[in-house]
């Protein structure tokens, strides 16, 4: 299994994207968030996703240089048309735009349709964190995931995510499927040739699996919440009001949904409402307050949203990023058709 390091998968994501027509500048966001996902422990959303994103653009479904246009605005909301460009690109617009209306009118809300997959949805509500913002991402995404108590492909992995400045702590931030987990983890888990805990699928049949390729042979992801899926089941559907409705870009089991994301991003403006130093403080003393009460028997401790993937950071720039290497063979041939020398891109 080849580790890397990050410097050597931004490059390495550069190179394929440029490869088949992407802006310098393009190639550039979308493999260092791809690269901040690996760094983070969330491969399923790092730089294996190159890969698609470059078949992506093969099959014309991204469109490199794309024009991103506003079609209906206000003081305080728009609604844009990503012409299929690079997700990355599109939401990045998005969110800057939502900030932007934010500092003027204390709320920005951005919706977006015909936007390709973006990534992790922390990058874009950090956006809003770190201009002393609350940012708040939802997407849909096309059908993987069955309704609570279903068999069937109806709804997408549908993420959520919401970001908050602090003063000496990081910022608070919760990114979560509303699926057991991200349909790329299963991906993750099929190329290192790993199982999958109980309670991730179905197969076809509607029967519990743990064999990942069950998954692809037409089974589905479950809600988040085992005997309490509802709950994950109907924030799935909050998704698909504020992404697929409200937007345009149609519901993940509708043919109106043509794939990537329907995207809708909030930025608050938090001095607005409160002091921005006051803010901090308090989010300092909410984080200290839960990491300092009192454990369960058998808990070593309590993390405050964002730890794991700070100490991952750490970690991984320390010791490199590791590439299964299902995925890395995938690369090479990759490379081979865009007559890219592998080797040297990452020496």
């Amino acid at each position: 299994m080849p580790i890397l390091q990050a410097h050597q998968l931004r490059k390495l994501g550069r190179e394929f994207l440029m490869a088949v027509g992407a802006s310098e500048d393009e190639a550039r966001l979308v493999s260092d968030l791809l690269v901040k996902a690996n760094l983070a422990g969330h491969d399923s959303h790092g730089i294996v996703r190159t890969l698609r994103y470059v078949d992506g653009v093969l099959n014309q479904r991204i469109k490199p240089g794309a024009k991103v246009e506003v079609v209906r605005e206000t003081p305080c909301s728009a609604l844009l048309d990503g012409n299929w460009g690079f997700g990355q690109v599109v939401a990045s617009k998005a969110m800057g735009l939502a900030i932007e209306k934010a500092e003027k009118s204390a709320i920005g809300a951005v919706a977006v349709f015909n936007c390709n997959h973006i990534g992790r949805l922390t990058d874009y509500a950090l956006m809003a964190a770190e201009k002393n913002m609350i940012g708040i991402a939802f997407v849909n995404a096309g059908k993987s995931v069955a309704p609570f108590g279903g068999m069937e492909r109806m709804l997408g992995t549908n993420p959520v995510c919401f970001a908050a400045p602090a003063g000496k702590e990081r910022p608070f931030l919760l990114d979560i499927a509303s699926s057991v987990v991200a349909e790329g983890k299963l991906w993750v888990r099929l190329h290192s040739k790993q199982s999958l805990p109980e309670g991730w699928i179905l197969d076809k049949e509607g029967k519990p699996s743990r064999n990942p390729v069950d998954f692809y042979a037409g089974g589905v992801l479950l809600p988040f919440g085992g005997y309490a899926g509802h709950k994950g089941y109907g924030l799935s559907l909050v998704c698909e009001i504020l992404c697929g409705i409200l937007n345009g870009a149609g519901c993940s089991y509708s043919e109106e949904f043509k794939g990537g994301n329907g995207v809708f991003f909030e930025a608050i403006n938090i001095q607005c409402f409160t002091p921005i130093e006051e803010f901090k403080e308090r989010m300092d003393s909410l984080a200290g307050a839960m990491r300092n009460s009192k454990r369960a028997p058998g808990s070593a401790e309590i993390l405050f949203p964002g730890d794991p993937e700070a100490r991952m950071e750490q970690k991984r720039l320390a010791e490199g990023i590791p590439i299964p290497d299902v995925t890395w063979e995938e690369f090479t041939s990759m490379a081979s058709r865009l007559r890219l020398n592998i080797e040297k891109v990452i020496e």
